[in-house]
């Protein structure tokens, strides 16, 4: 199992959404940003790790929303996800990626991982 720390950016009413690079698994569809978790890294740490890499912010206020995991034919993922509403430093891809800051009701009208469907679903109820 890849075990991945997700980040729902949230601040002013719009969620920061990323597009996965050509050489990456599902390449091309969109995701919220993180990353692996390395072997004894706690997550929280995980999380503002791969922020600080892929979007140069520094989080200063995230809490966790749940865990779950998805069977994809060739892999496993386990996702830790949490709500950041607080960082520092403006958001920008550092990796060459598409970053955009969307309204919820906006999410619909991209590509996610189909492990990524019951974040979208708790956005659509929960995130005001």
């Amino acid at each position: 199992m890849i075990h991945v720390a997700v980040g729902v950016i949230h601040r002013q009413n719009k969620i920061l959404i990323s597009q996965r690079l050509p050489h990456q698994h599902l390449s091309g569809y969109w995701e919220f940003p993180g990353g692996k978790v390395e072997p004894n890294e706690p997550v929280d740490d995980a999380l503002k790790r791969e922020l600080f890499e892929e979007l140069n912010i520094q989080i200063t206020e995230a809490e966790p929303l749940f865990c779950l995991s998805h069977h994809y034919p060739d892999k496993h993922v386990g996702l830790d996800v949490w709500l950041v509403e607080s960082f520092t430093g403006k958001a920008i891809g550092n990796e060459g990626q598409q970053i955009r800051w969307v309204e919820r009701s906006q999410l619909k009208e991209y590509q996610f991982p189909q492990a990524n469907e019951f974040i979208l679903e708790f956005l659509n109820q929960k995130i005001n």
